[in-house]
Parts: C-alpha cells; sequence; structure tokens
C-alpha cells in the first residue's frame, strides 16, 4: 500500500507536469482534477468553476444567447409609461431598442439613463433618441473567452448577436458568460431559495431545477412520483430524454415547464405555466 504522503506526492507531479505542458491533452488535466477532487483537495464547487472556465474557451456565444424571440426590448418611438411597465416586470438594466421589428436594432437603452425624466418637467420632453447608445454587434460565432475579454475591456455588458448575413439572431450579456463559469448568479428578484418558487400571478412561476418533487407536489397539489427522481430537474430530464437548453419546453399534465436557465452540465431554472382544462394532456 502506497503511503498518503507519496500518493499526493505523485498526484502533485502529475499536476505539475499537467500545467508544464507534459502531456497537453484537455481531457487529461480534466480527470487530474477530478481525482484532486475525489481526494478533497480542492471541493466540488471549485471543481466545477475551473470545468467552466475550461468549457467557456470551447463554447460559442450560439450556445448560450437569448434568442430573438425572448429578448425582452423598447421601441424607439416609446415613451416614459410604456417604457416603466418594461423595466419592472422584466428587472433588466440594459435593453435593445428597435425600429420597425426586432430584426432591426438602432441602439442600446440603460434604465438607469432614465432617471432625470422622471421628474415632473422632464416627461414632456422625453425622447428615447435622446439616450440612445450605440448597440454592440458580434457573430453568432464568437467564442465565449474572446466576447468575455471585449466585454471587460470595452466595460460594455450587453452585445445584439447576428447571423452571417447581418440578421438578429438574439443578444448575450457579460451575466450569460459568468454564469458558465461559476454558474447561475442571484440577485433580489431571484427565485426564494428556501421555496424553490417564485410567483409571478396565479398562472405563472419560476421554478429552480433543485426543487424537491415532494415540496412542487404539495404547493400545486400535484402528483408526480418521488421514486426515481427527488428534484424537478431531474423529473423534466428524464420527461425531455435529453439535457434540454434555454428556450424548450415541455407539457407534463396541466403543468407547462419551459427551460430559462441550463448550461451544458444541468438544468437551473424552469418558467411554470399553469394550463386551463382544455390544454391538459395527462399528468406524468
Amino acid at each position: 500500500m502506497i503511503p498518503n504522503s507519496d500518493r499526493q506526492l505523485s498526484w502533485l507531479e502529475r499536476l505539475g507536469q499537467v500545467f508544464s505542458g507534459q502531456p497537453a491533452d484537455r481531457q487529461a488535466l480534466i480527470t487530474i482534477l477530478h481525482e484532486a477532487q475525489q481526494r478533497h483537495l480542492i471541493d466540488s464547487d471549485d471543481l466545477v468553476m475551473i470545468e467552466g472556465v475550461l468549457e467557456v474557451g470551447e463554447m460559442q456565444v450560439r450556445d448560450i444567447m437569448i434568442p430573438r424571440a425572448q429578448m425582452v426590448v423598447v421601441g424607439e418611438d416609446a415613451g416614459l409609461e410604456e417604457i416603466l411597465p418594461i423595466i419592472t416586470e422584466s428587472a433588466h438594466s440594459r435593453f435593445p431598442v428597435i425600429g420597425d421589428s426586432r430584426n432591426e436594432v438602432v441602439g442600446t437603452l440603460l434604465a438607469k439613463d432614465l432617471l432625470p425624466y422622471f421628474l415632473e418637467d422632464g416627461r414632456e420632453t422625453f425622447s428615447v433618441r435622446d439616450v440612445l447608445r450605440p448597440a454592440v454587434f458580434i457573430p453568432e460565432s464568437k467564442r465565449l473567452n474572446i466576447l468575455l475579454k471585449d466585454f471587460r475591456a470595452s466595460r460594455n455588458h450587453m452585445a445584439i448577436v447576428v447571423d452571417e448575413y447581418g440578421g438578429v439572431d438574439g443578444l448575450v450579456t457579460i451575466e450569460d458568460v459568468l454564469e458558465q463559469i461559476v454558474g447561475e448568479i442571484s440577485d433580489e428578484h431571484d427565485v426564494d431559495e428556501d421555496l424553490g418558487l417564485l410567483k409571478h400571478s396565479d398562472e405563472q412561476y419560476t421554478v429552480k431545477a433543485l426543487m424537491p418533487i415532494e415540496d412542487f407536489n404539495e404547493y400545486f397539489s400535484a402528483h408526480f412520483s418521488d421514486d426515481d427522481f427527488d428534484t424537478v430537474g431531474g423529473l423534466l430530464m428524464h420527461a425531455f430524454g435529453h439535457l434540454p437548453k434555454r428556450g424548450e419546453s415541455i407539457s407534463l399534465g396541466r403543468f407547462c415547464f419551459k427551460v430559462l436557465h441550463a448550461d451544458s452540465r444541468r438544468l437551473h431554472l424552469f418558467q411554470l405555466t399553469l394550463l386551463d382544462n382544455e390544454q391538459v394532456v395527462s399528468e406524468g
């Protein structure tokens, strides 16, 4: 039996070889990192983050972008009364400003730029064009590690994604990129950690993938089995039959689940819509 000190030395020597380029195989590095986690030299969160950094170098913008149809936008002729509900409901700080359609992005609006106009004498003189900032356009093939460097250098936090013909495909933010490394970034608008869901209306909810099926059943008077899966994410992964991407949806009984956030390893967040009786097919 090899003493612990010798085993640790062997691992450190192998890790040193990897970083010195001796092997130059990416999978070999991942294997050694997993061994390090199993030996408790790094914890699981560190491992996930390191793997995220490695994957960001392989991923392209098209892998994580918000599709054009799901972009929260502001019209270039919109008034303050029209814009304010968009800001409060979405809780975003940056918005693409469009012309005649979502395929015509004319600039970017920052919510903070509207503050001076909420004074009494500012409402009448407001025009989106007066606070419009230039939009940044990037190809859907741009690699995420390069995009992150560009975001940091320009201090810009949002870019419009275009296809090879110049048409708008969607958008991507610096938060989208960082979440591929560190996991989902929480803020004051996120799902309650204890409950595992956030109610928007009687029909609309946001649900965490890690919400226990037992809690889900109790809250919604549902009857999903938790014999094979403990969480809503596990149940839906089985129902999809694959790891779904953002925007994919599936209906189970009176529940329609739409993926809001997922990475290449796991599911994070769903939009839940309660269906009426005419839309229900069957509940699993």
